[in-house]
């Protein structure tokens, strides 16, 4: 089956949507999500000087975007609250994803999902530890043993190689995705897109 590289930031609203949807429209197509937690923040720091998002930087852009954002949640069904805290600080999460995607895909996926809900759904702290093991728990995972992964040097690695690959492909935002041929389709509008690409390359 053909593998399409999803790479996604905790903190970015676009990636939120796409990551309530991604499985489901990949599986209708007949490809396989490899999930890519990375670090936007140092990506901003190289490319613009601050490790703030463009959203806060650019006050225009950034009414457009949460209006943009709520109207596509809207039309997904999903529900959407502004958080009071933007971006938020996804460390923590972004390194019990990357161990938990080496162990249980099934479980990562939930827990990925259920962080994106708590930040954007419930607009609480995602660096929270606290939340953190309630999501664990709540998507099925061993809270103790993940709490620990995710403080480990693996994790940390991990991540710090997702964000690291994302740099050396020239990824400037969330979500970003790759085809097998290395093609970069980037935003939630257009995963569609970036599926169809990579059918189309499997089936030349």
């Amino acid at each position: 089956m053909p593998q399409l590289e999803f790479f996604f930031e905790f903190a970015s609203t676009y990636s939120y949507p796409c990551a309530m949807r991604i499985e489901e429209v990949a599986a209708g197509k007949g490809v396989e999500v490899v999930w890519r937690p990375f670090l936007l923040g140092p990506i901003f720091e190289a490319q613009h000087g601050v490790a703030d998002s463009v959203f806060n930087n650019h006050p225009q852009k950034g009414a457009y975007m949460w209006r943009d954002v709520k109207r596509i949640c809207d039309k997904q069904g999903l529900p959407f609250k502004r958080p009071e805290v933007f971006p938020q600080n996804g460390l923590k999460a972004a390194r019990m994803a990357c161990v938990m995607l080496e162990e249980d895909q099934t479980t990562a996926i939930k827990f990925i999902q259920g962080v994106y809900l708590a930040n954007f759904r419930a607009g609480v702290s995602i660096s929270d530890e606290s939340i953190l093991e309630r999501i664990i728990a709540e998507a099925g995972g061993d809270a103790d043993h993940f709490m620990v992964r995710g403080a480990s040097e693996d994790a940390k690695n991990a991540l710090r190689t997702n964000t690291d690959i994302a740099v050396a492909r020239d990824v400037f935002g969330a979500p970003t995705f790759f085809t097998p041929d290395g093609e970069m389709f980037w935003g939630n509008d257009r995963l569609e897109d970036s599926l169809d690409w990579t059918r189309a390359q499997a089936s030349a």
